[in-house]
């Protein structure tokens, strides 16, 4: 009912529009999948080569602090397609691609003995009564396409059930699961192989240039949402090497394999850019270039099974956002500050820059400014139109906001939310003090970028302002606010999180003295860990133990991206439960790479320790370490 509805709208306006009004501009979204503030040549990369994102910023304005308004990518889509903050939609995570279907956000009813806070569990898709950004456009008369990455959906919560007419290629994952070189075997559906070597990037432009040019003589909204440059890490061998021979391991950004992959998703905005100038287009397209959250800083892990990072790119970071502190999954600038550019021709001058605040909530209401457009009757938006500042002219905002009421522990974010106010940065931790009290941070961004110098102490006053600023800001979006965890169990002096390492419910773990401690509670005490790095097998898992516990140990590894576990996958060993250092050493006959490890030390109450584990290949090289340090924020691996 609600196609047909705005079908037929779609028609009389169109009909009016004809005979009343010229011609709407045409609107293209390029929306990047993980891109970095700093992951372009525009914004000050010395590796990544970016051209044709520069020639973009030639024909428009170049902004300094645009913001996602989530450090990850589902909850930044749903703000754009609504004009909604996340925290009133409830998607506050990316889990739209599984199957259970939730709509309303929760806290958990109860958490691990580790955790300060109970976090939320986010809605799993893009509720259709939103009245979306391409249903707005519909409805104008405007032909509607999306190419690329959704993530908001399965069907009918899909593009083509909001607002769009093409969908390419149809697919509701996170991510390019298999790969980005073809044959594309994790697009079935449509038989979308490819053709041998081709790059999915570069058939999405493809695609999109198809479109273009079936719709030059009517207004189009094309949303091209790439895939890139979001894992698994995967591109052109011929650019890997190129880039590795230019690499310079003492500056941030030293990855050949992700410099490789922002060069495809820069050419194909080359192939939006060609394609307009062809057909005679550009001074008739509104161009918005975004990207959806901050990029990743830490190693990659072998996130393709189907062509594996090569060893000596798999331990170095993604990339780097310094200046900018963190980067996706925090909440930092890092996280949340992002590239931006707009087109609007005739009005935005080309080559300027704007420091004007803005943020992806703003986006829907400013395309319908640009465009001619009004809202929909009693339609409310959240975020405010920014076309002052493409004018030139100042952009008056109270402040902006971000919810993200998750942990995410591989980078050490706690759940929390922050408020930005001209140059002050105020960022709530809830229930992170040792007394479960919610735990404050404050910065002045103009005189320290990188958020190094915390004024919460020293400047109260401001602290309470902007904190009065969240707690409206939560009260009007109707947030799901994190509560303190009752099961919370508090480290003893010394001790420190085990970042990293997840425990059952059975199970309580902290590092200390240098040693891993693993407190069983109960029968089916484990802790798990992840990142592991690729290998040939069979492995051998070297371990140094001591226990007080009862019952026969057991060593399971998983080798899917995410944690799936198994007795056909492990092994037993008998464990000395004398409260004694013991070494052991396990064979496990895996013959995939590994990609988790799970420990089950024992059967009983009780206390395990562990000094170190090492994971070697079949050829007896060392291929993951750990090592427990109390004075680091990780261990190392």
């Amino acid at each position: 009912m609600k196609r047909l509805l705005l079908s037929i709208l779609s028609v009389v306006v169109t009909v009016g529009a004809l005979a009343a009004s010229p011609r709407r501009p045409n609107v293209i979204f390029i929306l990047a999948d993980d891109l970095g503030w700093r992951d372009t040549s525009l914004y000050g990369s010395k590796l990544y080569e970016t051209p044709n994102i520069e020639r973009l910023a030639a024909r428009g304005m170049m902004f300094t602090q645009a913001y996602a308004a989530s450090p990850l990518c589902s909850p930044t889509r749903s703000s754009i397609m609504t004009g909604l903050w996340p925290a009133r939609i409830g998607i506050t995570t990316p889990s739209c691609h599984v199957a259970e279907e939730l709509f309303e956000e929760k806290l958990v009813p109860s958490g691990p003995r580790a955790s300060k806070a109970l976090q939320a569990v986010s809605v799993t898709r893009l509720k259709q009564e939103y009245f979306t950004l391409a249903e707005a456009l519909k409805g104008a008369g405007y032909a509607t396409g999306h190419f690329g990455k959704w993530h908001l959906g399965l069907e009918p919560y899909d593009p083509l059930h909001q607002g769009f007419d093409v969908d390419v290629p149809h697919t509701s994952g996170p991510g390019p699961a298999g790969g980005y070189i073809a044959p594309w075997k994790w697009l079935p559906q449509l038989n979308f192989q490819g053709q041998p070597g081709e790059h999915i990037e570069d058939r999405m432009a493809s695609e999109a240039v198809r479109f273009v040019r079936a719709n030059k003589d009517r207004p189009f909204f094309l949303n091209y949402w790439a895939f890139s440059v979001h894992s698994p890490w995967d591109a052109k061998q011929k650019l890997i090497e190129k880039y590795h021979k230019r690499v310079d391991s003492k500056t941030p950004q030293h990855n050949p394999l992700y410099a490789a992959m922002v060069e495809s998703l820069d050419d194909a905005v080359g192939t939006l850019l060609k394609t307009l100038d062809e057909l005679g287009l550009a001074e008739k397209t509104i161009i918005v270039f975004f990207s959806d959250n901050g990029g990743v800083t830490f190693p990659a892990a072998n996130e393709s099974k189907r062509t594996p990072l090569r060893p000596e790119y798999g331990n170095i970071p993604i990339t780097s956002n310094a200046p900018l502190r963190g980067g996706k999954a925090t909440i930092y600038e890092g996280g949340t500050r992002e590239p931006c550019v707009v087109v609007w021709p005739g009005v935005a001058r080309g080559g300027s820059k704007s420091d004007a605040i803005i943020q992806s909530v703003d986006f829907y209401p400013t395309l319908l400014e640009m465009t001619g457009l009004k809202p929909q009757e009693g339609q409310r938006f959240d975020g405010i139109s920014f076309a002052p500042a493409l004018r030139g002219q100042p952009l008056s905002r109270e402040a902006i906001f971000c919810h993200f009421p998750h942990y995410a522990p591989v980078v050490s974010t706690v759940p929390s939310a922050y408020v930005r106010k001209g140059d002050w940065k105020l960022i709530r931790n809830f229930c992170d003090n040792e007394d479960q009290s919610d735990r404050l941070e404050l910065y002045n961004l103009a005189e320290d970028l990188g958020e190094t110098n915390n004024l919460a102490a020293k400047l109260p006053e401001k602290a309470k302002e902007l904190n009065a600023l969240l707690d409206r800001f939560l009260a009007e979006s109707r947030a799901v606010v994190p509560k303190p965890n009752p099961n919370y169990w508090p480290l003893p002096p010394g001790a420190r999180p085990a970042e990293g390492w997840i425990p059952s419910k059975d199970a309580d773990v902290m590092i200390r003295d240098n040693q891993l401690i693993i407190t069983s509670t109960g029968g089916d005490a484990f802790a798990y860990t992840g990142e592991v790095p690729a290998g040939k097998g069979p492995f051998t898992l070297e371990l140094r133990m001591k226990s007080n516990s009862k019952g026969q140990g057991q060593l399971l590894w998983s080798v899917t991206p995410q944690p799936q576990f198994a007795r056909v996958r492990s092994v037993f060993f008998e464990v000395t439960h004398d409260g004694e250092w013991h070494d052991y050493a396990l064979k496990l006959p895996a013959k995939q790479a590994i990609r988790h490890i799970r420990l089950d030390p024992g059967a009983a109450p009780g206390e395990i320790r562990v000094e170190w584990l090492r994971l070697k290949d079949n050829a007896g090289a060392v291929v993951a370490e750990w090592k427990f340090d109390a004075t680091k924020a990780k261990q190392a691996r």
